[in-house]
């Protein structure tokens, strides 16, 4: 190319910052990032990176000091990263151990994105304030620069725009009208109606960051003061997970309250709130309620909270494509999900590295097209699977799950305590069956690598006439 690629990234969270630092990787590609948020200051509390995605990170070069601020310490080999609890009741019962092969690394994300920025070279450009209205770009014929609008009124243009911009993603409304008006046929407006506007998960989550020193005061053999996994305190139609962050002095704590017969809905309230304890009791009362009679360290967790903020979960309906023409999604703004695998964060991760490997084989700008397609064969497919798999992971966490034999299809019915009827040794049983059926739905996150997908990233860009593979690594 006789000038530089011009890549612009439409959001400053975890994909986005991580696609810039693989761009910067290629001295042939100028990165800018427009960021809609007066500075750059990720939101939510923590994320646990499993070992496929620690294997990216580690590429990255980011994990040094990434394991500075975690913990545990990282162990490879098996490792027990998460304890599962039966905890609806005033004893509660450990029923599994989740391992994997090499620790889970819990992250506060600000962490991870202050870790990222200093790791980022000076000539990545970022603009904060800039809240991207809309974006066009040419159809048919050579490529053309895609021409962005801002808020206020300030325009940009670039070869390559990326929707990093999150679940309610002004890039994916962009790219979906577009996917509807090349198709015009029902099916692409029907994906248009349907994926344009995200849905609730039918889940409300309470989030909250516990200090240690705190808990320690309320209850002071809690197992979380003791503990090197994360533990999982489920019940029917409820759970909640808790593990250490900032160096092990505060507890990231995440109670999930469902009502799965109403997913895929529109949610009647605010998105996100803070529930004030002080001056709404009865609001945060009535947050925890499905908590009342759970075991010990559930309340003594509760009573150390201050104000929690109340998520209502939201996810997009799986797409048929991830790009349009030289525009492309990643992370949220692509496949938001549930976070019942702590993956949404480590998938954004995966996009990012993809799309920069083959971005970086562009010889010309006639093959801007072609990468971004390589880049929906490979990654679409894989996220969506994810997406899916975290979806069933919230029905085994909330022993709600239609399992042969386990619980009844109908959620929610009278039938579906049948779990707390059953003879010690069969409920016993029947928990074991749980614990096996998430051990295999989440072990791809530890037993399988992103090598594969970058080799088959690669050897579609060569067979496309990209560059040789390695050129500019």
């Amino acid at each position: 190319m006789n000038t530089n690629l011009r890549v612009a990234i439409c959001g400053a969270g975890i994909g986005g910052l991580t696609l810039a630092l693989a761009l910067s990787r290629f001295p042939n590609i100028d990165v800018s990032i427009y960021e809609s948020a007066q500075a750059l200051a990720e939101i939510g509390a923590g994320i646990g990176v499993f070992p496929r995605v620690w294997r990216v990170i580690q590429k990255l070069g980011l994990d040094e000091d990434l394991l500075k601020t975690f913990a545990g310490g990282r162990q490879e080999g098996p490792v027990v990263n998460w304890v599962f609890r039966k905890s609806n009741q005033a004893e509660g019962e450990e029923f599994f151990s989740l391992v994997a092969e090499g620790s889970v690394v819990f992250l506060h994300r600000p962490d991870y994105q202050k870790t990222i920025i200093n790791h980022l070279p000076d000539r990545i450009q970022t603009y904060t304030s800039k809240r991207l209205v809309s974006y066009t770009q040419s159809s048919g014929g050579p490529p053309l620069a895609v021409q962005l609008c801002f808020a206020d009124g300030t325009t940009a243009s670039c070869d390559i725009l990326v929707g990093a911009d999150g679940l309610k993603s002004s890039v994916r409304a962009g790219v979906l009208r577009e996917r509807a008006q090349d198709v015009k046929d029902l099916k692409a407006e029907a994906e248009l109606r349907y994926s344009l506007e995200p849905v609730w998960a039918g889940t409300n989550a309470y989030r909250a960051l516990i200090s240690v020193d705190k808990l320690r005061e309320r209850a002071p053999g809690h197992r979380l003061l003791s503990a090197t996994a994360g533990i999982m305190y489920l019940g029917k139609s409820a759970h909640i997970l808790a593990y250490r962050i900032s160096e092990g002095r505060m507890i990231n704590f995440v109670a999930f309250v469902s009502k799965h017969e109403l997913e895929n809905t529109e949610y009647d309230g605010p998105w996100m709130s803070i529930i004030n304890r002080g001056a709404d009791p009865e609001a945060f009362k009535n947050a925890f309620s499905a908590f009342e009679g759970w075991e010990e360290d559930v309340q003594a967790m509760i009573d150390c909270i201050v104000n929690p903020i109340d998520w209502a979960i939201h996810t997009v309906l799986p797409m048929s494509s991830f790009i349009s023409g030289q525009v492309v999604l990643l992370g949220d703004a692509a496949h938001a999900m549930t976070p019942h695998q702590g993956s949404g964060a480590g998938q954004a991760v995966e996009d990012a590295y993809i799309l920069a490997t083959v971005l970086g084989q562009i010889s010309s700008r006639e093959d801007i097209q072609r990468a971004l397609s390589v880049y929906d064969a490979v990654r679409r497919p894989f996220a969506l699977e994810v997406m899916e798999r975290s979806r069933r992971n919230g029905r085994y966490l909330q022993l709600t799950f239609d399992l042969p034999g386990l619980l009844p299809t109908q959620v929610g019915s009278e039938d579906s305590q049948k779990l707390e009827l059953l003879e010690e040794s069969e409920r016993k049983e029947k928990l074991a069956e749980i614990g096996a059926a998430l051990g295999k739905n989440w072990g791809w996150a530890w037993n399988t690598s992103l090598d594969g997908a970058v080799q088959e990233a690669l050897r579609l860009m060569e067979q496309y006439g990209g560059k040789e593979e390695g050129q500019d690594e």
